[in-house]
């Protein structure tokens, strides 16, 4: 397994404060991410923060998470910029919170039609999945992914 590198992480002045992954943004979720074979993965602390109900990770923090994961995969697998054209998520089991938890987020492509990308991601804990999201991506072309989106491209540390 090895770790994906940010590739905005120098982008800050160009305005990158992501909410799912930019290690900046005080509110945001700070995920990272690695390459798993063809799987990309994140692990996650869900603080209490985050919470919809006491102690239960809100579904739409849930949602988020499942769908940073898929655009990484895009921004990895496929070295390019894409957007989300459709999301569903099937809840399972809650998910507590609490600086104790560690969760797994886990994306892997399904299939590929032109250029839409067909993924699937879940979320688990303790070895368990309690959130499945099937999703949806859009990807744009190359030229349009590093001028309008400045994407230089998604490697893993050696």
């Amino acid at each position: 397994m090895k770790k994906i590198i940010n590739p905005w992480i120098n982008l800050t002045d160009k305005g990158y404060n992501c909410f799912g992954c930019a290690p900046q943004n005080p509110c945001g979720l700070k995920m990272e991410f690695f390459e798993d074979g063809d799987d990309v993965i994140s692990y996650w602390t869900p603080g209490d923060n985050y919470q919809g109900w006491i102690k239960t990770l809100h579904g739409g923090i849930q949602a988020t998470l499942l769908d940073e994961a898929a655009g990484w995969l895009i921004s990895r697998k496929f070295q390019t910029s894409g957007m989300t054209t459709d999301l569903k998520v099937k809840y399972k089991k809650p998910i507590p919170t609490g600086e104790d938890i560690k969760l797994e987020i886990r994306a892997r492509i399904k299939e590929v039609k032109r250029t839409f990308v067909f993924i699937e991601a879940t979320i688990s804990y303790n070895g368990n999945v309690h959130t499945i999201g099937e999703l949806t991506f859009f990807c744009f072309s190359k030229e349009i992914a590093q001028k309008e989106f400045l994407f230089p491209g998604c490697e893993v540390e050696e």
